[in-house]
């Protein structure tokens, strides 16, 4: 990972060691971990950032899981609340947020954790990936045509290579690829090294593991415990507001199912039924995706993510 420095600018202090990152799936404990090693790693004080797609908006806390008020007077966090919920927040902007964020936690001298389980915004920082543009008209056009199918097609012409790397029913990816293929006149898989290249990082990258039954049911327990902490509530605010929810918003794990639900499609008990099944498929394809990038090193346990404490904390505790 490389800070952006203008030029002529001074140059940022030598960073003392390598920033630290910490990936897994939904509900595999990291953010906890993530806490234990902030308190107890030797050296420098440690900033965290998150990398987590939705914890970018402001007010939606519970759902997403957002560290508390206490954590955050503990520990510096960073790439938190960055956007009204109505509006659509992009990787390019988390890009360059994190860049902004990283750059000045090196010139205080510390160290940067990064946390989360958003795979390609992490990738967005890590390795520098080319963001293309936005291009609303054409967006706005595409948006009218409701076949996926048809773009899926449209998009196999323009684009072999994406439309191969995506399903007829992922109608986001399908409309954003076309959006930049027809927007820039170059086909979207064309911006940036790809995902299947992973550069050498000079970072210490992590990641948490557990058995799929555990996580399995840590995600039942989580999605249990936010309607106790309020999820129904904050969704119902939060829709309630001017602007209520953007397109990238509403789909956010549990809001979706209760906006559902408060629509009167389907029961609060179907809904989050719904947010159990959608959050373990989510965390599956967490799991497959960090698991192809061979700079992870993991660290499993049979039930308790902190169990892996001290075997990380003596991994990163030397240069």
């Amino acid at each position: 990972m490389h800070s952006q420095h203008p030029a002529g600018d001074a140059a940022a202090p030598p960073r003392p060691r390598p920033h630290l990152v910490l990936v897994g799936p939904t509900a595999s404990g990291k953010s906890a971990l993530a806490l234990e090693l902030a308190r107890r790693l030797p050296g420098p004080p440690v900033e965290l950032v998150s990398v987590d797609s939705m914890q970018v908006y402001r007010g939606m806390d519970v759902g997403t899981a957002k560290p508390t008020a206490e954590q955050r007077a503990e520990f510096p966090h960073h790439l938190l609340d960055l956007a009204d919920p109505s509006e659509d927040y992009s990787v390019a902007q988390f890009q360059a947020a994190a860049r902004a964020a990283l750059g000045a936690i090196e010139a205080r001298g510390h160290r940067a954790l990064l946390v989360g389980g958003t795979g390609l915004y992490l990738r967005a920082v890590l390795d520098g990936l080319q963001m293309p543009g936005l291009w609303p008209e054409v967006r706005a056009e595409l948006e009218e045509d409701r076949d996926n199918h048809a773009l899926h097609r449209r998009l196999a012409e323009l684009d072999p290579p994406a439309a191969a790397r995506m399903t007829p029913s992922n109608r986001r990816r399908i409309v954003r690829a076309l959006e930049v293929s027809i927007g820039s006149g170059r086909p979207f898989s064309s911006f940036g090294p790809g995902l299947t290249e992973h550069r050498p990082s000079e970072d210490r990258m992590a990641g948490v593991w557990l058995p799929r039954p555990v996580v399995a049911a840590r995600v039942a327990e989580r999605v249990q415990t936010m309607v106790g902490a309020g999820l129904v509530e904050e969704v119902r605010a939060l829709a309630d507001r001017p602007g209520g929810l953007s397109r990238t918003a509403r789909q956010a794990l549990g809001y979706r199912e209760v906006l559902a639900h408060l629509a009167g499609r389907c029961t609060l008990d179907e809904a989050l039924e719904e947010a159990v099944r959608r959050t373990r498929a989510f965390s599956r394809r967490q799991r497959m995706w960090f698991r192809r990038d061979p700079r992870i090193t993991w660290y499993g346990s049979a039930s308790d993510p902190l169990a892996v404490l001290p075997v990380l904390l003596g991994d990163w505790s030397h240069p």
